[in-house]
């Protein structure tokens, strides 16, 4: 027997601890006192996730979290998606599910025929693969990770009937590749799981359109759902997106990869630009048609493409023989001194308080009735608003278009008539997914964006965007999405190539993260996730493209 013991750094204990090699993180949460009120679902290990299994042979840095950690919550979702594939082929024979995309606090699913028809689910089936999930969560059986020959995962997937699995597992480099078994069950995950189904303590599946509705919590801390919230125009824009790459047979990353291979990339590139073009012709052409539209409100969540979409609606606007002024709801900030803080003490640039929206609804109302204003500048250096002799007034066909998160908040805009006002919800909705099974949140698509941006015109690191995100987030929840299905039109500026583009950017600045950093682990997430695809060729994006907003390149000015 091996004496030589190694050394484990617990974050949690904040103390060093000895062990044998070989000692398993399971084994060593449970020597942990705590009176944590959730069990560790997984750790950090010098930064890395795994999963509790993991055996330690070198000492370490361990942070064990729990499923209110964010780390944690993926794997929640991650494991009961794996629940729901595991009670539909059970339940719905010659079946498969398909995880769609987030919505009312949940993920839509569908099912469909193992030939990849659709199939409308009943309220009887809908309430049996509930009552199977929930037996194989009182069942608590593990999930078990091992690793096969991609070539056979690959022929395991084509006779299960998804072939856009398989389609990956041949395309990959790797010889090997790891698969999930739960219950004599196997499948492919994307990343880890919790250690078994007894763990998901919270859920639930309900009958939504055409579809199911997988429901998480929404408070990990107290695991709690919260109440179903319909989101009718959020749905309806993603399922137009996903009729259209399914149309184009671009809906996984297999998909998406195989243009690349064929040299087909460009095709795709110049079909996403048209469709993105097409759409803003749209909302300017109902903007016109509308006929007393004074104001257009564009918001929408972190590096969703609204300065870009803004101007580009002015340019549509321009032929659709309008006056098109922005605005930018910058300037009307408070002084410092003023602005409201957060929790923490800091700042929060994001309230509502923040911004002097009471003179912007005084300046937009004077402006259509006529009068010369004089516009504010605010000055980011001393934090104060200033006044620097720059007039402007209305003309009968001037429409002001002003962006920012605030736009579809009610209290923006309330001395301005509903009639003389067009609000506009832009977030970019990735339309693909890894694969049947494996969704690609939207949030990924945002994060990365913004990586590249902050680094190219902010000189951030990816450390430091990634440290601030949470924030961000918080943000976007309480100022964004409440208000998101007051829109008139929803855009999505999400395109179907980009993340093929993305990986030759972000890439190289996330490699440079070090281990050391708490964000670590957030960076290697991304690189994992980034190895997907192939890199598409950028060199036919155009420059009014609104990838250029954060690539470089573009033809506007920001």
């Amino acid at each position: 027997m091996n004496n030589k013991k190694i050394k484990i750094h617990c974050v949690n204990t904040g103390s060093a601890m000895e062990y044998q090699p070989g000692v398993t993180l399971a084994e060593i949460a449970a020597k942990i006192d705590t009176d944590a009120q959730h069990p560790f679902v997984g750790a950090l290990v010098n930064n890395r996730v795994e999963e509790l299994n993991y055996a330690v042979y070198k000492p370490k840095v361990v942070k064990f979290f729990d499923a209110s950690d964010i780390n944690g919550q993926r794997m929640y979702r991650r494991s009961l998606c794996f629940i729901l594939a595991r009670a539909v082929h059970d339940v719905a024979v010659d079946c498969n599910v398909t995880i769609e995309h987030g919505i009312s606090k949940g993920l839509y699913c569908e099912l469909r025929s193992l030939s990849g028809e659709y199939v409308k689910p009943t309220e009887e089936l809908v309430k049996k693969i509930r009552n199977r999930m929930q037996e194989i969560v009182d069942a608590n059986y593990t999930f078990d990770r091992r690793e096969i020959l991609s070539s056979d995962a690959a022929k395991m997937m084509t006779e299960r009937g998804q072939s856009d699995t398989a389609k990956m597992f041949e395309n990959r480099d790797r010889l090997f590749s790891s698969i999930y078994s739960l219950d004599g069950y196997d499948d492919y995950y994307s990343s880890y799981m919790v250690p078994s189904t007894g763990y998901i303590k919270v859920f639930d599946l309900i009958p939504l359109y055409d579809g199911l509705l997988l429901r998480y919590p929404v408070d990990y801390e107290k695991m709690e759902m919260g109440e179903l919230e319909m989101q009718p125009k959020l749905f309806d824009i993603f399922r137009e997106h996903k009729a259209w790459v399914k149309l184009l047979k671009i809906s996984t990353v297999a998909s998406l990869n195989s243009l690349v291979e064929n040299k087909r990339a460009g095709d795709l590139i110049k079909v996403g630009e048209a469709l993105h073009e097409k759409k803003i012709a749209q909302i300017a052409d109902q903007i016109k048609q509308k006929g007393n539209v004074k104001l257009v409100l564009i918001a929408g969540p972190s590096s969703s493409g609204k300065t870009t979409t803004s101007l580009r609606l002015c340019v549509q606007l321009a032929v659709a023989g309008l006056h098109p002024v922005q605005i930018s709801l910058d300037n009307y900030f408070v002084d410092r001194v003023n602005t409201p803080r957060n929790e923490n003490g800091d700042y929060d640039f994001e309230a509502l308080e923040a911004v002097d929206y009471k003179q912007f609804n005084q300046d937009i109302l004077d402006m259509m009735n006529g009068k010369r204003i004089e516009m504010p500048f605010y000055n980011f250096h001393t934090g104060k608003r200033e006044y620097r002799g720059e007039f402007m007034t209305a003309t009968e066909d001037t429409v002001f278009v002003v962006e920012g998160i605030h736009g579809l908040n009610p209290a923006m805009s309330q001395m301005i008539p509903s009639e003389n006002k067009f609000k506009i919800y832009v977030s970019a909705l990735t339309q693909i997914g890894i694969d049947s099974h494996n969704r690609i949140p939207t949030t990924y698509n945002r994060l990365l964006r913004r990586i590249i941006r902050d680094y190219q015109y902010r000189g951030y690191s990816a450390e430091e965007t990634i440290k601030r995100w949470p924030d961000v987030r918080r943000g976007e929840e309480r100022n964004i999405f409440p208000f998101q299905e007051e829109a008139d039109v929803m855009f999505n500026s999400a395109l179907p190539f980009e993340l093929g583009v993305i990986k030759k950017y972000a890439g190289p600045i996330l490699e440079n993260v070090c281990e050391r950093a708490p964000e670590y682990s957030e960076a290697r997430m991304l690189l994992k996730f980034l190895a997907y695809f192939k890199e598409f060729p950028d060199d036919e994006i155009p420059p009014t493209s609104i990838l250029r907003e954060f690539l470089s390149g573009s033809s506007f000015k920001y």
